[in-house]
């Protein structure tokens, strides 16, 4: 940078665009160049050019750190994506997993209920077959009772029809006396 200020300042091309003599302070372009020289002079003393990288060079490492700063949120945020994808993934075969079971626990159940059924069906089946069975045997016990009431009756008319008094009065004292001959 200072050989191309000096180089400016060695150049012919403002002496010959001036009249008279350039190296004299009437001539503007010369005072312009003292004055510019002696601002870049200025600020070589100061070391502006030097601060300048300096404020330059901390700024690139401001833009740098937040770039490694973005980066790495960047990357966390990569993590945490993949963390969370992991998750879903998880939590879907979780739910999977339960809506399987479910459907494996209402076969189940259905099945169970069906057989449930089945044992209720045959045990009210069994029920009524019993209460055929018991309502056969009473009306067979009916009947037997009224045949044998019946005979009886017929039995008792031929009987009454066929003995005279005096068998009667035998046929009684026979029954009194087994009677008798078993409850001694």
């Amino acid at each position: 940078m200072k050989k191309l200020l000096a180089l400016t300042a060695l150049l012919p091309a403002p002496a010959l665009a001036a009249d008279g003599p350039f190296f004299s302070l009437r001539n503007t372009d010369f005072v312009v160049l003292l004055a510019f020289i002696l601002f870049i002079a200025v600020l070589f003393y100061f070391k502006v050019p030097s601060m300048l990288g300096g404020l330059l060079d901390k700024r690139a490492e401001g833009i740098q750190s937040e770039l490694n700063e973005a980066k790495a949120l960047r990357e966390e945020a990569q993590t945490l994506l993949a963390s969370y994808e992991r998750k879903q993934k998880e939590v879907a075969e979780q739910a999977d997993r339960i809506v399987a079971e479910a459907k494996r626990e209402a076969e189940a159940a259905a099945a169970q209920a069906k057989e449930d059924l089945k044992v209720s069906i045959e045990r009210r089946l069994q029920s009524a077959e019993d209460q055929i069975a018991s309502a056969e045997a009473s009306a067979v016990r009916e009947v037997r009772d009224r045949a044998v009431s019946v005979a009886i009756a017929a039995a008792s008319d031929v009987v009454a029809a066929k003995t005279t008094a005096a068998d009667q009065n035998s046929l009684i004292d026979d029954a009194i006396a087994q009677v008798k001959d078993k409850l001694h």
